[in-house]
Order: structure tokens, then C-alpha cells, then sequence
């Protein structure tokens, strides 16, 4: 195998003359205050080895990388009922779109735009109340990642409620079609706190080795989901990961994904490793323009891509 170690480093001293490019997302008031220069990578293989580099072991709010681990959640609870309720498509418009909600009647088009991870957290929500619903979130991180430490940000948290008018406006939507079981309310304090977990880097790329390892967690020897549904869950995150720029990440890295707003974007490479890294300033897509430069160099210099070396 590369020399991952040197393979990260190099990628880290390339990178950091442009560190603080992009846009923080400041619509999020809690994000806004977020040092647009920090920059951290963490790649663990199956075999569990850790290679890492910069701010890799500071916490940052994932954002919607959370909505990876709700997806899988809702899926082991409802099981392929879940696609009654959102779709497995690419959207093509923006993560906060309503007029494409209009248009299917409140059936959002995949997991991963705002309204979709809406609706999957309505899903999670059945049978529990929202303080239960979120404490079940975070014990899924805590075991995926073997880390008690993980917690979510209760200012990120707040300050999501106090300005998500837009993802209101969204649940409601949905809620006037049927399309959601609970108060919007509830739903929405679950979306917003699953949101506001702050993790790592080597937390979250060890949170996400269960996808690369199809299903099991290799470090910790737990089957977390079969290899079916591994294979699935990143399959989506091909196609719909970076909202309207997931056809541009695939082109250019080759590898399933998931970005958040907060800067972090994490990624498999099925069989080999899994991979986080954080940097807060956001292309025009809303994904971390360092962060899939990053990615774009790793691909390039492993020959990692799920379309062959």
C-alpha cells in the first residue's frame, strides 16, 4: 500500500497557501464564528491503521455528514419501507430547495438534502420522544466511532432553531401533504441536534469504517449493518453526497461521500480505508472547497476511485 502518512502530509503542505478560501457557512450564526484556515485529514484503513494530519482531532459540527448515520438508523428500524417516505435520486437543485418538493408532493428526493433528513428523522423518531430519538443518534456515533467522548453542540444546536426558518418552512410543507408522522416541532428538534454533533476527524473517519469494510466495523469486530445495505448507503452517497455537486465529486474523486456545511466531508474507499476531513470554507455547492481538493489529491495519488484504478 502508498505511503499513506507522507501521501497525507504532502497533500497538507500543497494545500496550505490556499487554506481560508471559500465561503464560511455564516447563515448559521455558531459557524460563523469558525476559523476559515483550519484544515484537518484523517484516513483509517480496514486494517486499522490511522494516518492523519492538522487539525484533525479538533471538533467541528458535522452537519449533514450526520445524515449518513440517521439513513442508517431509520434503515435498521423500517428497513426498505424507508423509501416510501424519500426517494434515491439526485436532486439537481439545491439542499434547501422547496419547489422541488412541491413538485412530488412532499416526497423528498433522497436522503440527503434538508428535506429528506427531515423526513428520516421523523422515521427515527417513531416510538420515541425527541430527547429519546437524539440520545439513540449519539449512541449510534459513540459505537460506530468506539468513542463515549462524542457529544452534540448545545450553541449549534440552539442556534440552528433560533434561524432554520427555511427548514421549517420545509417540514410544514411536508407535514400538509401527510408526508410526516410527528409535530414538526419534535422533528425538528431532532434534525437540528443531529446536526449540531461536533466530532473529529479521526472520529468521524473511524465512524465511517463500517461503510468501507462492508457492514462491520474491523477495529471493533461489531456487524453494524450487511453488506447489502453497506453497499447501498454508499451508493447513495455517490450519487446524492454533495447535493448538486455530487455528478462534479464523483467525476473528480471517484469515491462515495458525504459533506456537511460545518466543512467536513467524509469518504470510503470500499475495501481500503475510510477518510474525514474538515475545512470550513464552502464552494458555491455548499461542500468544502479545500476539503475536495484534498480528496481529489488522495484519489490521485492512491488510485482509489470506485471506477477502477
Amino acid at each position: 500500500m502508498a505511503d499513506l502518512q507522507a501521501i497525507v502530509e504532502e497533500i497538507h503542505e500543497k494545500l496550505t497557501p490556499r487554506l481560508g478560501e471559500g465561503k464560511v457557512a455564516d447563515y448559521i450564526p455558531q459557524l460563523a464564528h469558525v476559523d476559515p484556515k483550519k484544515f484537518g485529514m484523517t484516513i483509517v484503513t480496514v486494517d486499522g491503521e490511522v494516518h492523519k494530519v492538522g487539525d484533525c482531532d479538533e471538533p467541528f459540527s458535522i452537519q449533514s455528514v450526520s445524515k449518513v448515520f440517521t439513513l442508517t438508523l431509520a434503515l435498521g428500524k423500517h428497513g426498505e419501507t424507508t423509501w416510501n417516505r424519500v426517494g434515491r435520486e439526485p436532486s439537481g437543485s439545491a439542499f434547501n430547495s422547496i419547489v422541488q418538493l412541491e413538485h412530488e408532493e412532499g416526497k423528498p428526493r433522497n436522503p440527503f438534502i434538508n428535506a429528506g433528513a427531515i423526513a428520516v428523522s421523523d422515521l427515527v423518531l417513531a416510538g420515541h420522544t425527541p430527547r429519546e430519538a437524539i440520545g439513540e443518534i449519539v449512541r449510534f456515533v459513540r459505537y460506530l466511532a468506539d468513542d463515549d467522548t462524542i457529544a452534540i453542540d448545545p450553541e449549534v444546536a440552539k442556534s440552528e432553531q433560533a434561524t432554520g426558518f427555511r427548514n421549517f418552512a420545509l417540514a410544514n410543507f411536508m407535514r400538509s401533504f401527510n408526508k410526516l408522522d410527528h409535530p414538526v416541532e419534535h422533528v425538528l428538534g431532532v434534525y437540528f441536534h443531529h446536526c449540531a454533533l461536533a466530532m473529529t476527524c479521526t472520529q468521524l473517519a473511524k465512524s465511517a469504517l463500517f461503510l468501507a469494510a462492508s457492514g462491520r466495523n474491523p477495529l471493533t469486530g461489531h456487524t453494524v449493518v450487511s453488506k447489502q445495505r453497506a453497499r447501498r448507503i454508499n451508493a447513495l452517497m455517490l450519487t446524492c453526497g454533495h447535493y448538486d455537486g455530487s455528478g462534479d465529486f464523483a467525476y473528480r474523486v471517484g469515491l462515495p461521500g458525504k459533506s456537511g456545511v460545518g466543512g467536513g466531508i467524509m469518504a470510503v474507499a470500499p475495501g481500503k480505508a475510510s477518510v474525514a476531513v474538515w475545512s470550513p470554507g464552502l464552494n458555491h455547492n455548499g461542500n468544502s472547497l479545500i476539503g475536495s481538493l484534498a480528496l481529489e489529491m488522495l484519489a490521485t495519488r492512491t488510485g482509489w476511485s470506485v471506477f477502477g484504478q
